[in-house]
């Protein structure tokens, strides 16, 4: 997910102004960026193990987590959803610096927290921050911000679909749930509704908003329904 703060649509042409360093940019990150994406990537993954895994929420609430199990379970979802998360946003952030953006992830640390206690409960809401870029951007710019997200998801779940179909065991489990992940990651980000990606992208181009947005969705749906978690 990305948010715009403060950015002006403007026309192409002389005297726009643009991030430091101008268009396209070096990519830099803050020690704060660093440990917002490092917090955000293990609460997630901590999050999603307890959600798939309802034993591992139960002995959590119990105080007897096994932890071996716990850092087989932790270290899967790390693999999954952790990166297709950190290469989401990291997607963002390139294209937003290429555009000559000031853009830096930030990390909600109020709904991590609330991704964690959701999953206890047995349902996960999960919005960890998003990436925030300012300066003069047109419209086609801003989507192509947004869109850069969930096309990245939809490639890392292709980069998955061999290890799900010949890796064996552990492997395999790492490959289907890369999958799933990356395909629900993409179909939900397209909706075109409130911070989400899609809402961005359907401002800038309806075309490409329904030629991205249709298979995502159905994706989705087949993962949800079909590969499952």
């Amino acid at each position: 997910m990305s948010r715009s703060g403060g950015a002006a649509t403007g026309r192409r042409g002389g005297g726009r102004g643009r991030g430091p360093g101008g268009r396209g940019g070096g990519i830099s990150f803050s020690g704060r960026e660093l440990r917002d994406l490092a917090v955000a990537w293990v609460a997630l993954g901590v999050a999603f193990t307890l959600f798939i895994d309802p034993t591992i929420a139960d002995a959590a609430l119990r105080g007897a987590v096994d932890p071996e199990l716990l850092g087989l379970a932790l270290g899967v979802s790390l693999a999954t959803v952790g990166v297709a998360f950190l290469l989401h946003e990291l997607a963002h952030k390139v294209v937003a610096v290429q555009f000559g953006q000031v853009a830096a992830f930030q990390a909600d640390y109020g709904m991590l927290f609330l991704a964690i206690m959701s999953a206890l409960a047995g349902f996960l809401f999960a919005a960890p921050g998003a990436v925030v870029h300012r300066g003069r951007i047109t419209a086609r710019e801003n989507g192509l911000i947004a869109l850069a997200g969930p096309v990245t998801n939809l490639a890392l779940a292709a980069v998955f679909v061999p290890i799900m179909l010949f890796g064996p065991g552990l492997l395999g489990l790492v490959g289907q749930r890369g999958v799933s992940i990356n395909l629900l990651l993409a179909g939900f980000n397209m909706i075109p509704f409130g911070p989400l990606d899609g809402k961005k992208v359907i401002g800038w181009n309806k075309l490409v908003y329904v030629a991205v947005a249709v298979p995502s969705v159905l994706l989705a749906v087949f993962a949800l329904f079909g590969l499952g978690l």
